[in-house]
């Protein structure tokens, strides 16, 4: 019996506003010139990223500055934690100034054993509604694992980017950025900004960009070159980390007539940090 199947289904209830100051963070996070966002505005596709941040006081954090992810349920099962996937549905456009309302449940949690030790992989279901009902869901994909003896992470087993591509956007995500985006998060997961801490105690060789950064600069790549279609879904799994300072390189191809595309975040070294895809819609 899964040791963690009296937590499966229990789910916690969050409410924001869509401010045009949390839009405007974001925009200008990304280096993006738009114009100054407004009531009314509609909010880019995967910007929901910025809402429902978690309140905990900063004693209540633990080592690695989080709290726990199983709401109302026990301990983290094990100390260190990855953001390793998410699959979304777009409904209907956020608009600033909407009063949103976000259901997060927990839909399963699965221990397993991996050739770093033991594992326990847990998925999210969050649900947003807006004035006007569905507006997005999306499911999220964590990892959780032990700490490795070795005080170092082992690296994965790395996958080559693909050889034809008609998108392509080199970026460098530096300290700052990383910094800001923790900002407009809330994040206060240690291994984005302090470096001790993730070289130390979690075993990279540098500061972590964060998955959903990372996903939303891929989310950018499509927005910008799709201009004349409505994003309909986005999923994306994380390969392997990506890290401040880095040339990364961000690929694409359309597929389907225009109709959904195809993605990449690739290391330095032309591996695959993240791979993903969107479908769309005509306007």
């Amino acid at each position: 019996m899964n040791e963690f199947s009296e937590y499966i289904g229990r789910s916690m209830i969050m409410e924001d506003v869509v401010t045009a100051s949390s839009v405007h963070k974001l925009t200008v996070t990304l280096n993006r010139r738009d114009p100054i966002p407004k009531i009314g505005d509609l909010v880019p596709p995967g910007w929901h990223y910025v809402l429902f941040p978690r309140f905990p006081l900063t004693e209540d954090l633990g080592r690695d500055g989080m709290v726990p992810e199983i709401d109302n349920g026990p301990d983290d099962p094990l100390p260190l934690r990855m953001f390793a996937g998410s699959h979304t549905r777009f409904h209907q456009p956020i608009k600033i100034g909407d009063v949103v309302t976000q259901e997060r449940k927990l839909v399963s949690m699965v221990p397993k054993e991996g050739k770093s030790g033991k594992l326990v992989f847990v998925t999210y279901a969050h649900t947003i509604t807006g004035p006007n009902g569905l507006c997005t869901e999306d499911d999220w994909d964590l990892v959780f694992k032990e700490e490795d003896k070795n005080g170092a992470r082992t690296p994965p087993q790395p996958k080559t980017g693909p050889e034809s591509i008609e998108w392509d956007r080199a970026i460098n995500i530096n300290e700052t950025m990383l910094f800001r985006y923790s900002a407009c998060t809330f994040n206060s997961h240690r291994i984005h900004y302090d470096y001790p801490y993730t070289t130390d105690v979690e075993g990279f060789p540098g500061l972590v960009v964060h998955g959903p950064l990372t996903a939303t600069w891929l989310l950018e790549l499509a927005r910008d070159h799709m201009l004349d279609k409505t994003m309909t879904s986005f999923q994306m799994r994380a390969m392997a980390p990506l890290y401040a300072n880095q040339d990364i390189r961000l690929v694409g191809n359309p597929t389907e007539q225009g109709a959904a595309c195809d993605l990449w975040a690739l290391t330095p070294e032309g591996n695959v940090a993240m791979e993903a895809s969107a479908t769309f819609a005509a306007r």
